[in-house]
């Protein structure tokens, strides 16, 4: 148990130290990873630890990332960019593969082994080339788009790799002691060519049906139960069942867990699923990230540091050329171009997971898979310089003379609804009516089955989690509207959504007078008493019905409004002042203060509103500047929040 313990807290050590430092100094989390696995090495060879097997565990993040892929995977969004996926992702894919076959076939390789190394290199970073494009906000620019569509189509192509890499077995593949151990779990190993294809497709079918039929029941019996961690539980439970059953027929979990992941793309559950699965995800990848660069052979690359460098330097070169080529095919500009041939250019991490994959599968040598598994690591070291490359050197000559094409912006999420019920319900028709088609998260199961049932685009979830907001596109949203029951929830999601996504317009609803202070002070300034309006309806329609004719009344009511709108504004710092408590004796002393201001308001000019502004300036309490400290912008008709 101690021993667990110490490789547990020596892991997360190197972790949490190591991958700041490398994201703050430009190298993506995923370096930041491998250089900690290296860093660490020496001490799990003094603990004997044994990293191939700590590797094959941490695999397991890469069937999640794989599932999480296939979630993302909607059909109208893949046939949009299918000239972008076929033509500039297969074409790479395809001319790198040829190429590196080709070159390992004339230094003497096996055709086989020259088209698995062809495999493994093809593919690039998506961790790092994401990351960086993200970060330096190139990712919406055309060379950025290009880039995104390359990536994606390698991600999808690591599926065919994974499900065809075994038919290149070298011979007495599948006969180790592991092999036998695998084949008494298999439900293929005594079964012909004809039967093992039939048990297979009805795999892949079952996990499609399962994924169209149960999903849906299952997590709503389970949201019966009120309990976030079932649904994690759940999500976890799906993952694993789907990779064992592909385990048992032969079949690479990847694949099994990207079919599932596409076949609910389009579920209800499907934030859910993503906003579960993801920290799982992370934390096994950057697990996995950390046993490649611990089981780095240093030996190896000091003894053969020129060809390890040489190859390095080829692929790299290589690999540019192609995407180079064809940018210019495809009429990419100029600035596009470079960022996008030099930014590609590297090994991926998917390397890693093949070379691991083909190894094991014995259709590699180890002491040549040892040898890529060198050249994708330096690859991806080198990737910051060719950024820096870029701007520095390629960027301001490519640029002279060339007008950089306008960004594509692509449709975001313009609004999204936290709680559907008797509040968000309406919201949501009134904006649909107004042409605008927001997205619901709701955390009832029923309310979210109703939904569906007409065709709305509603999601099961809990919306104040932070990665259930990530998932719905919070970062694109233009707006956000808070309608969810729970008081406390409510400012909570307020607070964050302030705080890490000021650009995004929110729209509270408050329970009650004292829940609009805590929104307020939350950062919100467009908040709404859910009981409010309909009282000064009612108020309305009783002083007509007791004889007080339209015109009066509605000006009373405007007015009571503009008073009370002004007592809020006062009254929020104050609240604030006293930490919430309304029986805090400065709280008290003031709300006595405005309420004897209105009752000397009724002594003089009898019952009338809209006085209060006036008067409350007299005494002190200027409504418009406390305004303007507080952010409030008032207007004639929306004199303030909280009404």
């Amino acid at each position: 148990m101690t021993s667990i313990l110490l490789l547990a807290f020596l892991f997360l050590v190197a972790g949490v130290i190591a991958v700041p430092l490398a994201t703050r100094a430009g190298l993506g989390s995923v370096l930041g990873y491998l250089i900690a696995g290296i860093a660490i090495s020496p001490a799990l060879g003094v603990l004997q630890v044994d990293v191939v097997q700590i590797q094959h565990f941490a695999e397991f993040g890469v069937v999640m990332m794989l599932f999480l892929v296939g979630l993302e995977l909607e059909p109208e969004k893949l046939w949009d960019m299918r000239g972008r996926l076929l033509g500039l992702g297969g074409g790479q894919v395809v001319l790198t593969m040829l190429a590196v076959m080709g070159a390992g076939v004339l230094f003497g390789l096996p055709w086989t082994v020259a088209l698995a190394a062809g495999s493994v290199l093809a593919l690039s970073s998506t961790a790092i080339v994401l990351q960086t494009l993200t970060e330096k906000g190139l990712l919406k620019s055309d060379g950025g788009q290009a880039s995104f569509a390359v990536l994606l189509t390698q991600d999808i192509a690591v599926i065919p790799m994974l499900a065809l890499l075994p038919l290149l077995a070298m011979p007495g593949a599948g006969h180790g002691p592991e092999a036998a151990h695998d084949a008494g779990m298999s439900l293929v190993a005594d079964l012909n060519g004809w039967q093992t294809m039939l048990v297979t497709l009805a795999a892949i079918a079952a996990v499609v049906i399962a994924g169209r039929t149960l999903t849906g029941p299952v997590f709503r019996f389970i949201a019966k139960a009120d309990l976030r961690e079932l649904f994690v539980a759940a999500a976890l439970m799906m993952v694993v069942g789907i990779a064992l059953l592909m385990s048992l027929v032969g079949l690479s979990p990847a694949l099994g867990t990207f079919i599932a992941g596409v076949v609910l793309a389009g579920s209800d559950y499907r934030h859910e699923l993503e906003s579960d699965i993801d920290p799982f995800r992370g934390l096994l990848l950057g697990l996995f990230f950390m046993s490649v660069g611990a089981g780095i052979d240093f030996a190896l690359l000091f003894d053969q540091f020129a060809l390890i460098l040489g190859l390095t330097v080829g692929l790299m070169a290589s690999k540019a050329a192609i995407l180079l080529l064809l940018a210019y095919l495809f009429r990419l500009e100029l600035t596009d171009r470079w960022l996008f041939g030099l930014g590609l250019a590297q090994a991926g991490e998917f390397g890693f997971v093949l070379l691991s994959f083909v190894v094991a599968g014995n259709i590699m040598p180890a002491a040549l898979a040892d040898q890529l598994l060198l050249v994708v690591a330096l690859s991806m070291l080198l990737t910051p310089a060719l950024f820096i490359f870029h701007d520095r050197v390629i960027l301001p000559r490519a640029a002279k003379g060339v007008a950089r094409a306008q960004d594509r912006i692509e449709a975001p999420a313009e609004v999204i609804i936290a709680g559907h019920g008797r509040v968000g319900g309406i919201v949501k028709r009134i904006l649909e009516g107004g042409g605008y088609a927001p997205t619901v998260i709701d955390y009832s199961a029923a309310q979210i089955d109703t939904l569906r049932m007409f065709g709305l685009r509603a999601y099961f979830g809990d919306a104040t989690r932070p990665d259930m907001l990530e998932a719905a596109g919070i970062r694109t949203a233009r707006m956000l509207v808070v309608a969810i029951d729970d008081r406390e929830k409510a400012t909570e999601l307020v607070a964050y959504v302030k705080e890490h996504f000021p650009h995004v317009h929110v729209i509270a609803r408050a329970r009650d007078r004292h829940h609009v202070y805590e929104l307020f002070q939350a950062g919100c300034r467009d908040i709404v008493r859910e009981t409010f309006d309909s009282s000064v309806r009612i108020g309305r329609s009783a002083l007509e019905a007791l004889g007080i004719d339209h015109e009066t009344a509605v000006a009373m009511a405007e007015g009571f409004v503009a008073d009370d709108s002004a007592r809020l504004i006062v009254m929020a710092p104050v609240f604030a002042e006293v930490g919430g408590n309304p029986m805090d004796p400065r709280y008290l002393e003031k709300t006595k203060e405005l309420m004897a201001l209105q009752d000397q308001i009724y002594a003089e000019v009898g019952p009338s509103f809209g006085l209060m502004r006036a008067r409350m300036a007299a005494a002190g309490d200027d409504v418009d500047e406390i305004a303007r400290r507080n952010g409030v912008a008032l207007s004639p008709d929306d004199p303030v929040p909280g009404r």
